[in-house]
């Protein structure tokens, strides 16, 4: 099946081990040049490599903004951007331009949102354990709505908040569903640390002291099943699980949480926006949640996972005869992480020979002290792959940079948006001097 995205057409579908990149998992305005390299709504990839340094995170700002219309579209307003998937004050901007509303889950979150001029109102306050710290942060900033996640939590609450500006809150409900995807980003289950139980009565509880509450103003319900899921069956569940509580405990808002997966390689599905909204749309009226119901969600990785790539140098490459070739790029798992704690998966691609046959089959390592610093296990790239090209990883919107660390010392990589009227660098490079600034004589 072919399909247009972007500046160029491409083929769904499996691929042969040494075909050229997929170009759909490439950012919406990505293109191949007569040169046959890669371009980004006019900018040459690997020239701003040359000129912002490697690693280097390049998003399609234009691609993200679609991304948000389409939510508001299906959604209405009611949507929540998940941070925790890539926060910058930029990024906080483009939310709030978008007419979103954001989550955040700790008080550096909080922070870089309220230091973008993010409206208070439209922040959802996550965290299985917010310190007294960060939730006066959050009370004082009166942000829209505090996601309660405790019994401990309600406590401090209670202790911080008056009677006379009483604060909005969810409880957050565990409601048993098991979505299947890596057991590290399953969040629904019963063995789960976040929420109150709804199996246990836990969540009854919770429901019936808060709504006795005087200084604790409660609304609505949040759930979370994990992420990466591809299943809507797994959304089903979770609405049909959560909506007799929710339709006994007259509550107007309810909140399912994210979790949408994205293909990272080929062969593996998508499931758009409209599909999304409108199962969860036409199972909560099946199970009898009122229309007047505010339904919400919380999308992170599916809004900016697809619009980005990551651009490394390669430094070295070892061939072991028989066995494998390893291809060293100046980057790795500090700045993704994912390959290492998920077993996540992948492709790899030359940036200035885009169309090329991959027919090499290489494992993409970083240059960390790690024998398990690998980025991409039994990747393909071009047999004249060598020292000094650029290669890419796309769909590393998400949880890369957000995951980010400075492991060996090796700087956290800069940030650059793409858009039709040039590029901007959102994040710069972090420095030694950075680093040696926390050190203390």
């Amino acid at each position: 099946m072919s399909e247009t995205g972007g500046l160029f057409s491409y083929t769904v579908g499996t691929i042969d081990a040494g075909d050229p990149i997929p170009l759909h998992l490439l950012p919406q305005g990505c293109g191949v040049g007569s040169d046959g390299a890669l371009w980004l709504r006019g900018q040459k990839v690997s020239d701003l490599a040359r000129e912002f340094g490697s690693p280097l995170f390049i998003y399609d700002e234009e691609q993200i903004r679609a991304r948000a219309r389409e939510l508001k579209e299906h959604f209405g307003g009611d949507v929540a951007y998940a941070s925790k998937a890539f926060l910058c004050k930029a990024m906080a901007k483009l939310v709030a331009d978008e007419g979103l509303h954001i989550d955040v889950a700790s008080g550096g979150e909080l922070s870089v949102a309220l230091s973008a001029g993010f409206p208070a109102d439209r922040i959802v306050m996550h965290g299985n354990n917010k310190s007294l710290a960060e939730l006066k942060l959050a009370i004082l900033a009166g942000v829209g709505r505090i996601v309660i996640d405790s019994f401990d939590e309600i406590d401090r609450l209670e202790e911080l908040v008056s009677e006379k500006r009483p604060v909005k809150v969810w409880i957050r409900v565990t409601p048993g569903v098991e979505a299947h995807t890596h057991m590290f980003v399953m969040t629904g289950q019963h063995d789960s640390k976040f929420g109150f139980g709804l199996m246990s009565g836990d969540a009854e509880i919770a429901l019936d002291r808060l709504t006795k509450s005087k200084k604790l103003e409660l609304v609505g319900l949040h759930a979370h099943i994990g992420s990466q899921i591809f299943s809507l069956e797994s959304f089903v569940k979770e609405v049909e699980v959560l909506a007799p509580f929710f339709t006994s405990s007259g509550l107007e808002e309810l909140n399912f949480g994210g979790g949408l997966g994205i293909p990272y390689i080929s062969g593996e599905p998508a499931v758009d926006f409209k599909d999304w909204a409108h199962s969860l749309k036409e199972s909560a009226r099946a199970s009898g949640i009122p229309d007047t119901a505010r339904i919400m969600v919380e999308p992170g990785r599916s809004l900016v996972g697809p619009a980005a790539i990551t651009v490394y140098e390669v430094g070295t490459v070892k061939e072991i005869e028989g066995i494998r070739t390893y291809v060293s790029v100046d980057g790795g798992m500090s700045d993704n992480p994912r390959p290492v704690l998920y077993d996540s998966g992948y492709e790899v691609f030359k940036v200035d020979d885009v169309l090329a046959r991959r027919d090499r089959r290489v494992t993409i390592v970083g240059k960390h002290c790690e024998s398990g610093d690998i980025l991409v296990k039994d990747g393909q790239l071009p047999v004249s792959t060598k020292v000094g090209d650029y290669v890419a990883t796309p769909v590393t919107g998400a949880y890369g940079y957000s995951m980010a660390s400075n492991y060996n010392k090796v700087g956290r990589p800069a940030v650059l948006f793409v858009n039709n009227n040039g590029y901007r660098l959102v994040l710069r490079r972090e420095t030694v001097s950075d680093m040696l600034a926390l050190d203390v004589d």
